[in-house]
């Protein structure tokens, strides 16, 4: 549905409309879940209102700015059940095993995180491993987030597992299988050819339900093959692609230097997502550290504030956890001090020092400081910062902003 479609879906407090409604107070006023279409809107105070929602003791206080202060809980949490998977993708980003982590928690672990982040207003669950279609009681762990209020969505590689996935797929609200390039370019990438089978397992899941779709990592062996993955997804009728960016993380570490895309690719990634848009007119989700290579082409910043298009939310917007249990800011960062479990998130993240330098994107420095992007991508990515540069506070080395401003030059408009 485009914008404006949306925006009058808000502009009318019509019980009858299509699908519900789920509401979570915020200090700024609060977040609209629709079901239909399928959305997280984020709304003032005085729309709230006017939707006929109450802030309570939320809005006690002087009405503050999106941004100024975490949410009172994360919007997503990304769960990796298990890190066991037999693929060794020479860029996991959990270096995942045959014999998985030591201490993985099981089922009853899960829903007792579950029901703790029920408790906070999580809305979405995005479950994912190792390979966690696999795992025996997956069905049981989508069913009681369920049963809590919460959509489970599933990310897999499709390579173990489908058998018992298609009996429990209708659980799930969104199963994206992971794709990272068409024929050949998945072994260039991945380091096997496994694409013959990743796609026998989208053809069974697209049988099953309309909600599959594609998670790409970018990278700079499949770049210049990004219409072969457009094509692929509207040839088997998928609903929707996410790209996502390489970061140095588990097995990722040391192909990083092989992998991740150049400093002229990334410049390039937007001007090239426009025109294969504009071939193939799609839904895309483009990995928040992507934001950069957005904000650098000066798109409008209100419509990107509109549309929530933000930089890293990690430890703020969205909260990951290992499979041992061990809470985390994103699925790519390591463990806070402490090391606190995703089943204690409640009392973590009101702690002051949360997260550390996720949520100490305000702190600038330049060229983020005089950067009027910086609200919404908060300085980039932490994960390449902290691999790269050895501190996670620093401004996103890949950013094509950041790269300019070391070199002293000016950035080329693309069109």
């Amino acid at each position: 549905m485009k914008w404006l479609g949306l925006r009058r879906l808000l502009e009318r407090p019509d019980p009858q409309e299509p699908g519900p409604r789920v509401f979570r107070a915020e200090a700024f006023g609060g977040i609209v879940q629709l079901a239909k279409p399928r959305a997280l809107v984020f709304v003032d105070r005085d729309r709230a209102r006017f939707l006929g929602y109450d802030g309570d003791r939320r809005w006690n206080g002087a009405e503050t700015a999106l941004g100024e202060r975490p949410l009172s809980a994360p919007l997503e949490a990304h769960l990796q059940l298990t890190n066991r998977c037999g693929a060794s993708c020479s860029g996991c980003y959990t270096a995942a095993t045959p014999q998985g982590a030591a201490g993985e928690w099981g089922p009853g672990d899960w829903k007792r995180a579950i029901d703790a982040l029920a408790e906070m207003g999580v809305f979405h669950l995005a479950l994912g491993g190792g390979e966690s279609a696999a795992l025996p009681w997956l069905g049981e762990i989508a069913a009681h987030a369920r049963s809590r209020g919460m959509i489970p969505n599933l990310t897999t590689s499709g390579l173990d597992g489908i058998g018992e996935l298609l009996d429990i797929v209708h659980l799930f609200g969104q199963v994206n299988v992971s794709i990272d390039g068409v024929g050949p370019i998945y072994a260039t990438v991945r380091g096997f050819d496994g694409f013959a089978r990743a796609d026998e397992a989208i053809r069974l899941l697209r049988e099953k339900k309309r909600e599959i779709g594609l998670n790409t990592v970018v990278t700079r062996h499949n770049f210049d093959h990004l219409a072969d993955i457009f094509r692929y997804a509207r040839w088997r009728r998928l609903s929707e692609i996410e790209l996502l960016r390489f970061k140095p993380s588990g097995r990722g570490v040391g192909s990083y230097p092989e992998l991740a895309c150049t400093s002229e690719q990334h410049l390039a990634l937007w001007p090239t997502l426009k025109r294969l848009l504009r071939r193939n007119p799609y839904r895309v989700r483009l990995d928040c550290s992507f934001t950069p290579m957005i904000a650098c082409h000066d798109v409008d910043a209100g419509q990107m504030a509109q549309l929530a298009v933000y930089g890293c939310t990690g430890g703020d917007f969205l909260v990951a956890a290992r499979a041992t249990g061990t809470l985390t800011a994103c699925s790519f960062a390591a463990p806070p001090l402490g090391k606190p479990r995703v089943d204690q998130i409640a009392e973590y993240w009101t702690q002051e020092d949360a997260f550390g330098p996720f949520r100490e994107w305000r702190r600038a420095r330049e060229p983020c400081t005089s950067c009027t992007y910086h609200p919404l991508c908060r300085g980039g990515c932490r994960v390449v910062s902290s691999h790269v540069l050895g501190d996670p506070a620093l401004p996103d080395p890949e950013c094509p902003r950041v790269v300019a401003h070391a070199k002293r030059v000016t950035l080329p408009l693309l069109r």
